[in-house]
Formats: C-alpha cells, sequence, structure tokens
C-alpha cells in the first residue's frame, strides 16, 4: 500500500502531460482530462487516509529512488505520510477540484485556457512534493516546482505592465527563500553527515545536542523559519501576497488564498521535532506571527480591493497559525489552515460576483453619523495601513536596492576587453582546478573566495545592466565558470561525474537562450534591457522555449545540474562562512537576472503599435 503514495503525484504529473498536445481551442477535452484527474486525486487522497487511519495511523514511509550517491553524498528521494500530510492532501485535493470546476466556466475563450490548467496540474504535482516529502531535496523539488509554476501564474496577462513587475517581484522574494532552505539542507549534511529523512529530524537535534553543535543547529533553525517566513508572507516580507493576486482569480484563491501561502505553516510543522526544545526560535516565531498578525489586520481594514483585504486577511491568520505550531497546538493548526484555506477560496472565487450580489444596495440609503475627533494614534494607524507599513518599499530599499548599487559599481565589465580577459581567466581557472593545479597553502585558503567574489560581481552587474540581453546572458554563463572553478579550489577530490552533472544542465541552456535571443535580435535588432519589449506576443514558442532555458540555467529540477548544485554546496565546509554567503548570493542573483531577461525581452506591454496594447496600469 505505500507504494500508493506515488500516484499523489503521479496522476496530476501526467495529467499535464496529457494536456500538452491538446491545443488551446480543445477546451472540453482539456476541462475533462481536469476534472477527471481531480475526481481520481480526491479518491486517492481519500482512500489512502481511510488505509491509513484503520491502520493505527502510524506515520508511513517510502524510498522512492536513488539518483545519485557517494561515500560522503545521497540524493535520494524519500516520501513520508502521516496526520500532516493527511489533512494537506485531501485539503488539497478538494479545492483543487473546487478550482478546476469553476475554472472551466471562468477561463472560458480566454487565450491562455491550455496555459492556465497546465500550471495548475504542474502545481498540483509541485504541492504533493512538497507535502509528501520525507526529506530536504524531495521538499525542495516541490518548493522550486511550486515557485516556478507561481511566477508564471502572477504573469498570466504576460503582455501587461503591472503582471510582470509583480512576477518579478514575488520571484525576487520566493528565490530567496530557496537560497535560504538550500542553506538549511547544507548546515544539516554537515552536522549528520547523511540525508536525513524528516522521520528523523528528533536523531539530528540530540545529534547536535550530543556534538555541541549549538551553532549549527541555530543556523538550520533560523533557516528553517525564514523560508517558512517569506513564503507564508510573514512579517516584514507581506506585502509580496496581495501583488501576488496579478493573475486570474482562480490561480490567486489556489495559490494564495489557501493553499501556496500555507506551505511555510506546513515546513514548520513537519520541522517541529528539530526546534521544539528551542525556547529562542518558539520566541522567534510568535513574534513574527503576533506583528503579521497585528500589523495585517490594521492594513486589511483600510485596503479598498477585494483581493488587497483577503490578502492582508489571510496572512494575518497565518500568523495565528504560527504561533499555535510555536505552543504545540498541532491538530489547532490542521483545523484552522482548513477552516482559512476554504474561506479564502470561497472570497476569492466569489470577488467577481460581489457586485451582482450587492445590486440591491444600488440606492443610497446610508446616512453618516456624526462626525467624532480622530485620535492622532487612529489618524496615524489609518495611514500606515494605507500605505502597507510601507513594506514594499522598505524591502526594495535595503535588500535590494544595495545589490543593485554594487552592479553598477563594476562598469568596467561593459568593455569587451575586460569581459573577455575575465571570461578566458574562468576558463582557466577552471582547467587549473580541474587538474589540481598545485598552489601555496595560503592561496588555497583566498582562492575560492577570489573566485566565487568575481563571479558575484558578474552576476550583480547582469543584473543592474540595461544594454544587449545577448551580453547579460553571456555574463551568467562567465560567472558560473568562476562558482565552478571556486568549487573545484576549495574541494580538489570532487568527482568528474559531478562537474558533468553542473555542466550538463548549464550549457545546453545557455545555448538555447542565446538561440531565442539571436531569433528576437533578428526580428528587431534592439533588444535592450532598458524597456519591455513583449515579444512573446508574436513569438509565444520562443518565449516558451527561452522560459526553459532560463530555469535550466538556475538548476531547476529538469536537468542534472539540480544535482550538481546540491552536491557542489557539500564541497563547503561548515566553517566557511563568506564562501557560503556568496555562494548563496550568486545563485540568488543569477536567477534573478536570468528572469529579468525573459521579462524584459518577451513579456510586458508589446513594443510595436499596429493592435491594441494595455495600459501599464490595467
Amino acid at each position: 500500500m505505500n507504494q500508493l503514495l506515488v500516484l499523489f503525484i503521479a496522476i496530476p504529473f501526467l495529467a499535464f502531460l496529457v494536456t500538452l498536445f491538446w491545443q488551446n481551442k480543445n477546451e472540453k477535452a482539456i476541462g475533462k482530462i481536469v476534472r477527471f484527474t481531480k475526481v481520481l486525486y480526491i479518491f486517492v487522497s481519500i482512500l489512502f487516509a481511510g488505509w491509513w487511519v484503520t491502520n493505527g495511523m502510524q506515520p508511513v514511509t517510502y524510498h522512492l529512488a536513488t539518483l545519485y550517491q557517494t561515500d560522503h553524498f545521497v540524493f535520494a528521494f524519500e516520501l513520508f505520510y502521516d496526520e500532516i500530510t493527511a489533512v494537506f492532501s485531501i485539503i488539497g485535493a478538494l479545492l483543487f477540484f473546487l478550482v478546476a470546476t469553476f475554472s472551466k466556466y471562468y477561463m472560458h475563450r480566454d487565450q491562455g485556457y491550455k496555459r492556465f490548467f497546465n500550471i495548475i496540474l504542474l502545481f498540483a504535482a509541485g504541492y504533493n512534493f512538497i507535502i509528501l516529502s520525507g526529506n530536504f531535496e524531495t521538499l525542495f523539488i516541490g518548493w522550486e516546482i511550486k515557485g516556478v509554476c507561481s511566477f508564471i501564474l502572477i504573469a498570466f496577462y504576460r503582455n501587461r505592465y503591472l503582471p510582470v513587475k509583480n512576477a518579478f517581484k514575488a520571484i525576487s522574494y520566493y528565490r530567496t527563500s530557496d537560497v535560504a532552505l538550500m542553506l538549511c539542507m547544507w548546515m544539516m549534511h554537515h552536522l549528520t553527515h547523511q540525508n536525513i529523512t524528516f522521520a528523523k529530524l528528533g536523531e539530528a537535534k540530540e545529534l547536535a545536542v550530543a556534538s555541541a553543535s549549538t551553532g549549527m543547529a541555530i543556523f538550520i533553525v533560523c533557516m528553517m523559519i525564514l523560508p517558512a517566513a517569506i513564503k507564508s508572507a510573514q512579517f516584514p516580507f507581506t506585502a509580496w501576497l496581495p501583488r501576488a493576486m496579478e493573475g486570474p482569480t482562480a490561480s490567486s484563491a489556489i495559490f494564495y488564498g489557501s493553499l501556496s501561502v500555507h506551505i511555510g505553516v506546513f515546513l514548520l510543522l513537519r520541522t517541529h521535532p528539530f526546534w521544539e526544545d528551542m525556547l529562542w526560535a518558539k520566541i522567534v516565531i510568535i513574534v513574527i506571527g503576533a506583528l503579521t498578525a497585528i500589523i495585517a489586520t490594521l492594513i486589511a481594514r483600510v485596503q479598498p480591493t477585494v483581493k488587497t483585504q483577503i490578502a492582508y486577511s489571510s496572512a494575518a491568520q497565518i500568523g495565528l497559525m504560527f504561533i499555535e505550531v510555536a505552543i504545540g497546538w498541532h491538530w489547532l493548526v490542521l483545523v484552522h489552515f482548513a477552516g482559512n484555506a476554504f474561506l479564502r477560496t470561497y472570497q476569492l472565487l466569489v470577488s467577481p460576483s460581489v457586485l451582482n450580489y450587492l445590486v440591491h444596495h444600488q440606492y443610497f440609503h446610508y446616512t453618516a453619523p456624526t462626525q467624532k475627533p480622530v485620535s492622532k494614534l487612529k489618524a496615524s494607524l489609518y495611514m500606515l495601513g494605507i500605505k502597507e507599513w510601507n513594506l514594499d518599499s522598505m524591502m526594495y530599499t535595503y535588500l535590494w536596492s544595495p545589490f543593485k548599487w554594487l552592479g553598477k559599481q563594476v562598469l568596467f565589465l561593459q568593455s569587451k576587453i575586460i569581459i573577455s580577459i575575465i571570461a578566458v581567466a574562468g576558463i582557466a581557472f577552471l582547467i587549473l582546478g580541474y587538474i589540481n593545479f598545485n598552489i601555496t597553502a595560503s592561496l588555497v585558503a583566498v582562492l575560492p573566495l577570489i573566485l566565487m567574489s568575481i563571479a558575484l560581481a558578474v552576476i550583480l552587474f547582469a543584473f543592474s545592466f540595461r544594454q544587449s540581453a545577448l551580453k547579460a546572458w553571456g555574463y551568467l554563463l562567465i560567472a558560473h565558470l568562476f562558482i565552478i572553478a571556486a568549487i573545484l579550489f576549495n574541494a580538489p577530490h570532487i568527482n568528474t561525474i559531478e562537474i558533468v552533472f553542473y555542466i550538463s544542465g548549464i550549457l545546453p541552456a545557455f545555448a538555447l537562450g542565446y538561440y531565442c535571443l539571436q531569433k528576437i535580435r533578428a526580428i528587431d535588432n534592439d533588444i535592450s534591457l532598458n524597456q519591455f519589449h513583449g515579444y512573446v506576443y508574436e513569438q509565444e514558442t520562443t518565449g516558451l522555449l527561452f522560459l526553459f532555458a532560463c530555469i535550466g540555467m538556475l538548476g531547476f529540477p529538469i536537468t542534472a545540474a539540480f544535482i550538481g548544485i546540491d552536491v557542489f554546496f557539500t564541497y563547503v565546509h561548515s566553517s566557511q562562512t563568506a564562501l557560503i554567503i556568496l555562494m548563496g548570493l550568486c545563485l540568488l542573483f543569477i536567477e534573478l537576472s536570468a528572469f529579468r531577461i525573459l521579462l524584459r525581452i518577451f513579456m510586458g506591454p508589446h513594443k510595436k503599435l499596429n493592435h491594441p496594447v494595455a495600459f501599464r496600469s490595467s
């Protein structure tokens, strides 16, 4: 019966593959496939939950596959089922069915009908990867899938300015959570020296106590709390949630009203055995939850739009769930999750009909009460709520602007001669590192830092670069060369196959992206990053190929580079704080730079005005 766990992932993923072969006009066929998939998904969820209850409600584990294994590293798929998974799977199955049924009519005759259901099915597979994950590697695959699906659906109306802008804003938060989770996996590997499963997190905690690895444990818990707070839009990362609702109402319901936004709560529940005895961690989680509940409630009460009110109200409820998790009221959290998910889904799905429901209020019968003096405190809270406590501008000013400023400090990289020299140096260092070129002991300690710093400088320059997209794309490849070289000099014993894993994903992705950009350049010689070009309007297939190139360039789990990056992390020692920070920043800004090129060249308002173009404010 344990093998049935695979069906949770296989059913939506196979349906996703099947719907790829239908055209957008075949709405009936696509709708039937989706409905059949969701009914089957509900049946499997309830059937397995019933079997699990009748067998004593004991946790179920299943080893799916081992993709790569060495003496010091194991990359394996592990599935895990307990009461947390049971609740999240059944609620998810029911909500997927409701949203899919609603969307069949809501998305009727939409140009993106097929694309919408493709992404919803892929998201369902990623969601099940997360809730059924038995270790961090499996969870991270679902984490990545969910993030990319969110990005695509936020930018669903891809020829408009605001959806594209807000999609980039959301993916910047998502990628930060990705890197934090990778750092958690990295330190957990150094603590346990094995592929730790969630069923053994309690043993990992005991090991940390026994070996006096307090610093490691604190770092791991911080890297658990950070991605949970970001994914669940907790303070101070709350502002991305209402901006992520630029997509269709149905996707807002399933992503940001019900399932996706609760993944942070799931992560805390799943990792609770590791930090349950750490009082400081509980206090941090309670403070984050309490601040979010208070601030989000104050914002929601004064916002003029339905989606913004629902977004902040949901964030406030999730803040209360954070408090409940920290206290240990896990069953209350699960009940709270179910109630909040259904309520927000209902509110979002009926929001387009709200005017129809209120038609009997079309005549004004309201009589204003006698105006009372407003206290300074109330007026201040009102203005802060209107401005959303400046959370969005604060994050931009203190988180992203400094990195843009750093990117603009290396303008000398614009020179063809200088960048050519740097590219040749990157190849040379890669070769020298591969052949284990002997260098002095003093240089061994600093050379990986120097190489990784060069990689970060090149990436930040590409991130702030506003000229040719082809040049920016080339800078990302050069940065990858220096990342590989830095790891080779840091760990001379690295296996050749692990380098092949990394390169086998990056090089084809670069070649595909270069081809797509050259194709656009042949149409229009101006492919600068100073404006939105919107070429997906006339080059839809090319835009899709470039999307694949982008996610391949960042190590998305469609190529072996995903394993290669995971392995490379293990070659950074736990004491090399500066090196791991630089590597994390490199992986963060590589994705942001690649997606920035995608959005600027292929999305946004189409630059050719021979057809209707939406206003920037639409």
